[in-house]
């Protein structure tokens, strides 16, 4: 059996930038531990699958040749993913592309319901995803203070991440982290941010890092998901509701966000870099 694999870069413009995720279209689920090796095969942050929804399971507006659902599934190297905002950019982007009649996508989610997915007039692509806006943490973990260099000014959670509220942009940029303690967050993953302060990053209105011992391995490029409790965070406390992340990995990636409510828009650029096919 041969599968086709695209792999894109999302959250850039430019090629070896952003964070890269694998898409992988089928008529039919995978078993899971086919799946599963296959994510830990490519080695990326991760692997997306896809399968069609069934037509007749579709309403009459959804059977247009501008409105397609699909099933999706993210797997990272070492699990399944409950929630994964860059490999749903990069499944969006490819889909566009062999589909270009296309105006709207629908993901169907176990964990977060339906997300939609539109291509905007500047080629972007949006995503409307839940508000995940993390709540204060009074009482913090010893292993996260234990797991981080530099202590937290706030902590703030969700139901995906610790959220690590820093003072300056050195202290994000610079931080050490101790994986083998922050596992001991388990399930959670580790989010660091602050306010911009410099004319090197002055285009945007917060920078951040996402640490995922547990989930992935180490820190990830360019977290899309993180970013709907990180938009709302900041909207709160810089007095708008459209913001402009950057995810200040090693890789870097700019994440548009939009608060409306109980959304959070997210948008972003993606590049394409490889079409081949796994021979299973």
């Amino acid at each position: 059996m041969q599968l086709e694999i695209n792999v894109i870069d999302a959250f850039t413009d430019t090629l070896f930038k952003g964070n890269s995720a694998a898409v992988i279209i089928t008529d039919s689920w995978l078993s899971d531990d086919l799946m599963q090796s296959i994510a830990m095969e490519n080695n990326l942050s991760e692997t997306a699958f896809l399968v069609v929804d069934e037509p007749d399971t579709l309403d009459d507006k959804d059977q247009s040749d501008t409105v397609v659902t699909y099933h999706i599934r993210w797997f990272s190297p070492l699990t399944e993913i409950d929630f994964c905002g860059h490999a749903t950019l990069a499944s969006a982007f490819v889909l566009f592309k062999k589909n270009p009649s296309l105006t709207v996508i629908n993901f169907l989610v176990t964990a977060v319901g339906t997300l939609s997915v539109v291509q905007t007039d500047s080629g972007k692509i949006q995503m409307n995803f839940p508000n995940t806006k993390p709540n204060k943490v009074d009482s913090i973990p010893e292993s996260l203070l234990a797991g981080l260099s530099i202590a937290p000014v706030e902590v703030y959670c969700n139901g995906q991440a610790y959220f690590v509220i820093y003072h300056s942009e050195s202290d994000v940029l610079s931080v050490v982290r101790d994986n083998d303690t922050l596992k001991q967050l388990k399930p959670l993953d580790v989010v660091v941010t602050c306010k911009t302060e410099s004319d090197q990053y002055n285009k945007y209105d917060f920078i951040s890092r996402y640490f995922w011992p547990v989930n992935g391995g180490d820190e990830d490029p360019v977290t899309g998901s993180s970013h709907t409790g990180l938009a709302p965070l900041w909207a709160e406390r810089l007095g708008k509701n459209e913001l402009i992340g950057y995810q200040a990995s090693s890789r870097g990636g700019v994440v548009d966000c939009v608060v409306a409510g109980d959304r959070v828009f997210i948008a972003g650029n993606a590049v394409h870099y490889l079409t081949g096919f796994i021979t299973i």
